[in-house]
C-alpha cells in the first residue's frame, strides 16, 4: 500500500525509564517545542505529561512519565506508580535507557543489566516495547550490540533503535516505528493541539525547572509551584500576561536558600523564568514570584494530591 493510500495511525506511547534516562529529552525533541523540564538531577518529571505530535501518517499522543527508581518517600512511591500504570492504557512502550550506564558495564565485564534496568525489564514482560537506546553521541558503537543483545534476552522487543534525543540523531526512526505500531484510527486532537496540560501547569513547570538548575542539594525535590493568578486580562490589548506564583518547600532553611541573600536567588529564578515563558506564551510577561514553607507537604496525602498524584 503506497502512502497516498495508507490509512492514518492514531494512539497513545508511553516513554518509560530509569530517571535522567533522557525520556522528558527526547518528548521535547519529537514534539519541536519544550513541553517537559529537564534537567542533570535525576527525577524531574513527577507526573505523567502528555504530548501530542501530529504528521500526515499519524498522530501519536506521547505520555512521559516519572523515571522508575526505588522509593523511599511517599512522593517517590507516587512517581512510580504513575509511571507504571500509564503502561496499562497505551499502545506501545518506549523504553528510554541511559546508554553511558549499561555501556560501562560492557567495558568492565559486569552483566549487562544492573538492578534498575532488571527491574525495568521485569515490568515490561509481555508487553509490546521498542527500546530506544539514547546517549549514542557519547557512547562507543562496539559497546552497543552487547547491550541490545542483553535486553532481547530480557524483553521480547519490536525493535531497538540508537538515538541522541539531545542532537536529534535517530529520533526520525523512532517515530517511523510508531507509525508502523499503532492502530488505525482518526486523529482524537486538532491538528495544532501538542499538548494535554494547561498554560498554567507548562509556566509551574518552566518556574519549577528554574529552581532544579539554580537550586542544589534537597531543595528541587522539597519544592512545588502553584500559580496563583494568571491574568489574561490585558494579553490582546497589551500583549502582557501576569502570572502570580508560589514557590512551597518544606522547611524555613530551605526558604532562604530560595530567597538568597537580599532575594539575589528568587530574582534570578524569576528573571530566567520569565525570559523563557514569554517565549513559551507569545507575549509580554510580569512574574511575581512568592516563598512559602509547608512543612513536610511530600509526606502528606494534602501535599501530593497538590502536586497531581492522587494520595488515596
Amino acid at each position: 500500500m503506497n502512502e497516498e493510500t495508507a490509512p492514518f495511525k492514531c494512539g497513545y506511547v508511553a516513554l518509560i525509564g530509569r530517571p535522567n534516562a533522557g525520556k522528558s529529552t527526547l518528548l521535547n525533541a519529537v514534539l519541536g517545542s519544550k513541553l517537559a523540564i529537564t534537567s542533570a538531577k535525576p527525577q524531574t518529571t513527577r507526573n505523567r505529561i502528555a504530548g501530542i505530535h501530529t504528521d500526515e501518517r499519524m498522530q501519536v499522543i506521547l505520555v512521559d512519565t516519572p523515571g522508575i527508581h526505588d522509593a523511599f518517600t511517599e512522593l517517590n512511591k507516587a512517581m512510580v506508580d504513575a509511571a507504571m500504570s500509564a503502561l496499562d492504557e497505551v499502545d506501545v512502550v518506549l523504553w528510554v535507557e541511559d546508554m553511558t550506564l549499561l555501556a560501562r558495564r560492557v567495558e568492565q565485564g559486569k552483566d549487562v543489566l544492573d538492578p534498575a534496568a532488571a527491574h525495568i525489564a521485569e515490568q515490561l514482560a509481555g508487553r509490546k516495547v521498542v527500546f530506544v537506546a539514547n546517549k549514542m553521541d557519547v557512547v562507543p558503537k562496539p559497546l552497543v550490540l552487547p547491550v541490545i543483545a542483553a535486553i532481547s534476552e530480557a524483553v521480547d522487543l519490536l525493535a531497538a533503535i540508537p538515538i541522541s534525543a539531545l542532537t536529534g540523531d535517530g529520533v526520525d526512526v523512532v517515530l517511523d516505528e510508531i507509525a508502523s505500531r499503532l492502530p488505525e484510527h482518526p486523529p482524537m486532537f486538532p491538528e495544532d493541539e501538542w499538548a494535554q496540560v494547561s498554560e498554567r501547569f507548562l509556566v509551574a513547570e518552566v518556574i519549577r525547572e528554574k529552581l532544579f538548575h539554580l537550586t542544589e542539594q534537597e531543595i528541587p525535590y522539597a519544592s512545588f509551584v502553584e500559580i496563583e493568578q494568571f491574568d489574561e486580562s490585558a494579553r490582546e490589548t497589551e500583549n502582557l500576561t501576569k502570572i502570580y506564583a508560589k514557590i512551597f518547600v518544606e522547611r524555613p532553611s530551605q526558604k532562604g536558600i530560595v530567597i538568597g541573600k537580599k532575594g539575589e536567588m528568587l530574582r534570578r529564578i524569576g528573571t530566567m523564568a520569565r525570559k523563557e515563558l514569554q517565549e513559551l506564551l507569545g507575549c509580554r510577561v510580569y512574574l511575581e514570584l512568592f516563598v512559602k514553607v509547608e512543612k513536610d507537604w511530600s509526606r502528606t496525602k494534602k501535599g501530593l494530591r497538590r502536586v497531581g498524584f492522587d494520595a488515596g
